[in-house]
């Protein structure tokens, strides 16, 4: 069996799956519970002086059958003790002592506050601590969390202050700091930056992205209500998973970029991990799946990422770790001349002709339908025609000098098969944009 071992900043975990700094980490028996179920890590909810949440917290958008597509969130950091969470850690990672324990962190901007808990969690023998420079909510306002993940100066100042009390802890045993950014800013990677500068060993994203997630109105008043007011909150679930790769990928590309990337962001399900870890990230995070599903799913996904290692003769993690980065580039040097069609198999095709209504309405007007028996157009690509009888054999049909390749009528076709893109170009006229402008050429011939 491939090895799912993985070693991040120094700390060695037995698969790359971490539970995130959140409700499924909030107490000692939560974590036990989950290190029992398999999971090779978890960040223990942040920690900091006790705040009072509100009541409701939470608020989801639904697409269609799937539940909680995204979740918005208005809780903040840790309502029990520090005392507490401290002892609970300790214990945890006694019992525990091959798994990861990260304890998340948030406290005031001032040197000594950050060193007094580097020290206390250092005691516990946790292996590191993950600084909280992302809450977008509640915490912000206070002059932490994203207030200082949106500040390059702000950021590597206060990496300093916990590196330099880290330094006592890791003359005894590797003790990760790492950075948890907030996408909540223009170039996530000029944080990053700013995170190694000041000596994280690490950095964790994305942390979730300002919402408001519905409105209703009857009351207008935006969801989570408490007591008919609203913040706004933090995103996460599934919607964010675009996202939250991008910026993993652009920090691991980032030239020079040396240190592990922990990626976080809508992960469900092995493959979705499997992504983070080709575009860059050396493991990952999950909690809102979690919080939907419950810890066992971290079983179908260590199973999942094993015969997917097995199935590419890969033995272990760490070789598909930015295997994906290669293929992303710049949009100026993507290939201009590459040249896809759509193609439609009406032997596959159940005739809901959404592709056309799509393409006429939505796209480059490249599909028309044609009658079965005698291929006829019965309505041309901009949609003029008789309407189809309910009954009539009419299927779509693609224009190929009007196709340009967006994808779009297969990206709406619900029947697997019955559209396909396929090239038609020989490679002969490859050129990209930063090469036609290099050379001055007026025109990219259409292949």
């Amino acid at each position: 069996m491939p090895d799912l071992t993985t070693e991040f900043a120094g700390v060695v975990s037995p698969n790359p799956f971490w539970l995130a700094s959140a409700p499924p980490t909030n107490m000692g028996s939560m974590v036990s519970r989950a290190f029992d179920q398999g999971w090779g890590g978890a960040v223990w909810k942040t920690l900091g002086d006790p705040i009072v949440n509100v009541s409701s917290r939470l608020a989801a958008s639904d697409y269609g059958p799937l539940r909680m597509m995204a979740l918005n969130n208005i809780e903040l950091i840790t309502d029990r003790s520090v005392e507490t969470n401290l002892r609970e850690i300790a214990e945890v990672k006694k019992a525990w002592p091959d798994r990861a324990v990260i304890v998340s962190v948030m406290v005031n901007p001032e040197r000594e506050a950050w060193h007094e808990m580097v020290e206390r969690v250092g005691d516990t023998g946790a292996d590191g601590v993950e600084l909280n420079f992302g809450c977008p909510h509640g915490m912000s306002e206070r002059g932490m969390g994203s207030a200082i993940g949106q500040v390059p100066e702000y950021t590597k100042m206060i990496t300093e202050w916990v590196a330099e009390k880290a330094a006592d802890v890791k003359k005894d045993r590797p003790f990760a700091v790492i950075v948890k950014l907030t996408p909540n800013v223009t170039d996530v990677v000029h944080i990053a930056r700013a995170a190694r500068e000041g000596g994280a060993d690490a950095v964790a994203l994305i942390n979730t992205i300002n919402s408001i997630m519905s409105v209703d109105l009857d009351t207008m008043v935006p969801a989570p209500n408490v007591n008919g007011k609203a913040a706004h909150g933090g995103l996460c679930g599934p919607a964010v998973k675009p996202i939250a790769l991008h910026m993993v990928s652009s920090i691991a590309r980032d030239p020079g970029w040396d240190l592990p990337i922990s990626g976080i962001g809508g992960i469900a399900d092995w493959r979705d991990a499997a992504e983070f870890l080709a575009l860059g990230a050396t493991n990952v995070q999950v909690c809102t799946a979690v919080m939907h599903f419950g810890y066992r799913i971290v079983e179908e996904m260590t199973e999942g990422l094993e015969d997917y290692l097995t199935e590419k003769g890969l033995a272990s993690v760490s070789e598909m770790v930015g295997a994906a980065n290669g293929q992303v580039v710049d949009w100026g040097d993507l290939d201009l001349g590459y040249q896809i069609v759509a193609r439609v198999h009406p032997e596959k095709c159940i005739r809901c002709n959404l592709c056309h209504v799509a393409c006429r309405d939505g796209a480059h007007q490249s599909i028309e339908l044609v009658s079965a028996e005698t291929g006829a157009i019965v309505r041309d690509r901009q949609g003029v025609g008789e309407e189809p009888a309910p009954d009539a054999r009419v299927y779509p049909r693609v224009v190929d000098d009007e196709c340009v390749g967006c994808n779009l009528c297969s990206l709406v076709c619900p029947e697997p098969g019955a559209i396909t893109m396929e090239r038609v170009d020989d490679g002969s006229r490859s050129i990209t944009w930063r090469e036609w402008t290099e050379r001055g050429l007026p025109v990219v011939p259409k292949p």
